[in-house]
Order: structure tokens, then sequence, then C-alpha cells
């Protein structure tokens, strides 16, 4: 009988644009990107899954775990797409969800706006019942006002119930009772007990945990019941884990019951992968960047681990600040996450500034370049017009991208309104997404006490490495490291590979950069000409002129232009010289 540590190893991540597969097996890693299927998210895993099998030439029976990671339900949260959720709360206490702590995050900010609840007040509910500080019941739970409820709730379209009731982390009966009457009058409705998904004190967070599992449960129930029925008929008979918010394993049926735990799955897996690498590396003081197709994740890593909590706030929307997302009383692995990913749409405002996320087009239609209905501009189109991404060979060349659409995307909802020609345009679309991570970053370093200036970047994700060198030159970061297949973060093991040699351009590729490179060197001239302070190429809203020196710079805190190494600086030189 073959040993278990000798079959195949498979990692699945599902992101907001993408799905990634990666498949171990004797010490060979192979890996396979698809798009995700937003609408049924099982499709692009098992379409992902028949072609590694193909490329491998493995069968469904010799593989002997999958390891699943996902930010389908951070995704949910973010973007405010979760089913429609209730709340029954003990009476006169429905406010207490927005109430949250009494305090302003902001105490100077007249015109600030707190994070509104995943609940409308109009589907917040108050039910006669009360427990004391010690669990004994002071008022018994009224039944016939939690069946007097269903009609109320069946009218309003209800998918999910979150049920949280004073003092229930000590004994969660009343919560149970009104499970079970509801779920005789309502079959098919998610119900969440705060007693189960957070028995703990302080009702607020408790409840607003409930209210996110409840929130983000039918989409994650009906996605995962149907990926294991799939499997199932496949022939797959290995265990399906899946990667919890503190770096944990899941079973399949405490991942559907509690998905709330699955908030930070992938970006769990991530932080895994940056803190295994530091390791290898002797790295003390690591920055993790993991940067998506909806959203950016970054965490901070001493000493070859990851920090742990077991509080965490999502969503956050005033300049990143504590208090202004969603509380979770979940364990999990401390990190700041933001939409700001490859798909992050771009728009203008009424005060001609742009704005980049937390919107975000996915997979369907996706950013215009995709070419697959998307006339929105986002951070991929951006850079394409930059030229930093290869049209003909994305995703491995699985993704013809166009130009054009993007160019197009980028003019209509951004240059024309501002003025700025398309180069201008999309590099202050890129600027603004690298400054709203950079901010990000700051905001979690300072609250945690940390520094950031003597720490080495670890960039993954399918967007981080084009942003890494200009978010590290921010955030005064002088060294960044790009791991080789950076999927491998669900596969540790098997993650240690580094890529660092300059590659020559294909001659293809020499002809699309041509004319950008010819027209950073016409603007270095005339900034060259007209004296320091007095840049010659045109400012976007960003303010950061495009210069070609930037591209044989490496950052650092106090010098921003400090040269490079010669062999490296000669390679560049050489290939800007050819395609020039």
């Amino acid at each position: 009988m073959e040993k278990a540590k000798d079959r195949a190893r498979l990692a699945v991540d599902i992101g907001g644009t993408f799905t990634d597969l990666c498949l171990e097996w004797n010490g060979k890693l192979t890996s396979v990107k698809v798009l995700t299927t937003p609408r049924a998210p099982e499709e692009g895993v098992l379409g992902g899954m028949t072609e590694i099998l193909k490329q491998t030439q493995i069968k469904p029976a010799d593989l002997g775990l999958v390891i699943h990671g996902t930010t389908l339900a951070t995704n949910a949260i973010i973007e405010r797409k979760g089913a429609k959720t209730a709340l029954v709360v003990t009476e006169g206490f429905r406010d207490s969800i927005e109430i949250a702590f009494e305090h302003r995050f902001e105490q100077y900010d007249i015109f600030m706006r707190k994070p509104p609840p995943l609940v409308a007040r109009d589907l917040r509910f108050g039910i006669p019942e009360r427990m004391d500080g010690r669990g004994n019941v002071l008022i018994p739970l009224d039944e016939a006002a939690v069946r007097t409820l269903a009609p109320k709730l069946k009218a309003a379209g209800i998918e999910a119930i979150a049920v949280g009731y004073m003092h229930a982390y000590l004994d969660g009966k009343h919560e149970r009772r009104t499970r079970d009457i509801l779920a005789e009058v309502l079959p098919g409705v998610s119900i969440s007990l705060s007693s189960e998904v957070s028995p703990e004190i302080r009702e607020y967070e408790r409840w607003s945990t409930a209210v996110a599992n409840a929130y983000v449960q039918p989409v994650m129930d009906r996605y995962l019941g149907r990926l294991d029925e799939a499997l199932r008929a496949q022939g797959f008979t290995c265990p399906l884990f899946m990667i919890t918010s503190g770096g944990g394993l899941a079973a399949l049926e405490t991942a559907r019951k509690f998905p709330i735990r699955l908030v930070e799955s992938g970006p769990a897996g991530g932080a895994i992968l940056a803190a295994a690498l530091a390791r290898q590396c002797g790295l003390d003081k690591v920055l993790s960047f993991d940067m998506g197709g909806t959203t950016a994740k970054i965490c901070l890593i001493d000493n070859g681990e990851p920090q742990h909590s077991r509080t965490f706030e999502v969503a956050r929307q005033y300049r990143f600040l504590k208090g202004s997302g969603l509380p979770l009383r979940i364990p999990v692995i401390e990190m700041v996450e933001i939409g700001a990913g490859g798909g992050s749409i771009a728009s203008v405002d009424s005060l001609s500034r742009v704005h980049v996320g937390p919107e975000s087009a996915g997979a369907e239609p996706g950013p215009a370049s995709y070419g697959r209905g998307g006339t929105e501009p986002t951070v991929t189109d951006a850079d394409v017009v930059l030229g930093r991404i290869d049209p003909a060979y994305f995703a491995g060349g699985s993704i013809k991208l166009s130009s054009d659409k993007a160019g197009i995307a980028v003019d209509k909802a951004v240059g024309t309104k501002l003025g700025l020609k398309r180069l201008d345009a999309a590099f202050g679309v890129s600027e603004i997404v690298e400054e709203n991570m950079a901010n990000a970053a700051r905001v979690h370093a300072v609250e945690r006490g940390k520094e950031l200036q003597d720490r080495t970047m670890i960039a993954f994700g399918g967007a981080a490495p084009i942003h890494a060198a200009r978010l590290a030159e921010k955030l005064g970061i002088r060294r960044v490291m790009v791991p080789s297949g950076a999927v491998g973060g669900r596969l540790p093991d098997g993650a240690g590979r580094l890529r660092g040699r300059a590659q020559p351009l294909r001659p293809a590729r020499r002809r699309q950069v041509r004319p950008g490179l010819r027209q950073c060197a016409v603007r270095r001239d005339a900034r060259r000409g007209r004296g320091r302070g007095q840049g010659g190429c045109a400012r976007g809203p960003a303010g950061r002129n495009a210069d070609l020196r930037h591209a044989l710079s490496r950052p650092g805190p106090r010098d921003h232009r400090r040269p490079a190494g010669r062999p490296v600086r000669q390679s560049l030189a050489r290939q800007a010289h050819q395609a020039l």
C-alpha cells in the first residue's frame, strides 16, 4: 500500500480574479492558473484540476491530500456581495451592532462616517428574553414572538439569519431554541448563533462575528457542498482541508458551518510562505506583500513567525484606521487587507481625485484588456498601458490582453476627465493604488509599534511583483524578494527558490516597450535641461516623473535613487540600449 507521504498533494487557491492550483509529487511542482468563475467557483477549480492532472499524468486516486485556501469570504465582505441577512437579538439591543464601541476612530473629522453594518436597521429584530451575567434566566424566551417574526423574514427575502442574545456565551439554549423554531418555519435559510460562532464575552464583537458568518455562509456552504460532490463524482477520495485565518486547517464540515474562520484563508497561506522563506534565508524582519486580483494583503513577520491575534478588522474604509472596519473575534494571522488588486476599478470623483478600489472587475467581466465585456479601467489595464505586462504572455500566455481596449478604458474614465495623456493617466492609477497600499502598511506598522525601513519585502501574488519596487520605495524598504512560483505558498515545503536573474527581453517584447522607453528618455533629457525641480514630463495626480533611471535604481530609506550593483545595471542598460 502506497504511503500517504509518497502520494501527490494538491493546493488550490481561489481569488477574486484567478484560481491557482499547485501539485507537488516526487519533489516536483506543477502549477496552473485559470480564471475564477464567480457564479460557480467550483467550475474554475474543477477545470484547473482537470488541466493539472492532465499535465502531470496523475489520476484522482493518486492524490493523498487537497488543501484549499480562498478569498471568497473576504471579497464578499469587502465588496458587500454576501447574502441578505437579518439579525435577531435581545429586545432593546438591536442597535448595539451599530453603536459599536461608542467612540470615534477619527476625533477631528466632522464628516467622518462609520462603516455601515452588514445588516440594515429594518432587518434587525428584538425578541423578549434575557439572561444575566451568570447564565441565569431573567426573562424566558418568547417563542411566540419568534414564530411571529418568520413571515416578516420570508417577505423580506432573507437568505441568512444571525441570532445573538445577551450573555449567550454562558448558555446558548435560548439561541438554540430560536434556531429550531426558525428552521422549522423557514427551511433552507442559513442560521448562525453567536454562542457557537464566537462564544466569548462582549456582545458587539460576538454579534458582529455572527453577522459576518451568516452573511457569507450561504455563498460558502453552497460552493463547498458542490465542490465536495463533484470531487467525489470524479473519483477523488483523499481528504479536503481548508486553510483557516489562523494558518491552521479545518475539515470541510467545520468550514461550511463557520465560514467566517476562512475570511483570511488565502492570505494566511501567503503569510505561511513568507515566514518559511524568512526562516530559510535567515531574515529576522520581513514585510509580506501579497497582491492578487481583488485585494492586497500586508503582514509583518518577525523571527520567522507571523504575528497572531484573537481579533481582526476586515474592510477598513477610513484611511485604514483602527475602528473603521468590521471587527471579527476569530483566531487570525495579523495582517491588513484592502481592496487593491489587479482588478480594482479606477474612477474620478467630483473633486477630480483618482480613486482605485475597493470595487473590482473580478473575472467576469474582468479588466477591459481581457476583452470579456469589461469597460471600466483597472490596475491591470494601467499596467498594460505602462508596458509593465506583456499582453501576449499574460498568465503564462493563457490569456491574450488587448492594449487598445486597456488604453481606451483608461482614457475614457481618467485621462479625458483630468486632461491627461494616456500614459500619465495610467501612471496616476498605478501611483494611487500603490499609495493606498503604502498607507495601509504604515498604519498597520504604527498600530503594532513596528518599523518598516529595516525589513525585507517578500512579494508574491499575481500583481505584487509588478508594484513591489515602487511600494518598497514609498516605505523606505531597500530589499525586495520575489519567490519563484509564488503559488507554492500553499505548499511551503517546496517553495524555497528565488528568482533574481535579469532576463533578456524577447525581440517582440522589445518592439512593444520601445515607444515607452523613448518617451522616458525624452522626458529625462527635458528635465535635465530645465534643472532640478523643473521636470520636463507631465505630472499626473500622483506627482512623480517617469524616469528611465528609476528602473536602474534600488530604493533606500535615505537615498531613493541608490544605484544597483554594476552587473545588474550594465545588463539593464544593454536591454534599454537595444530597445532604443
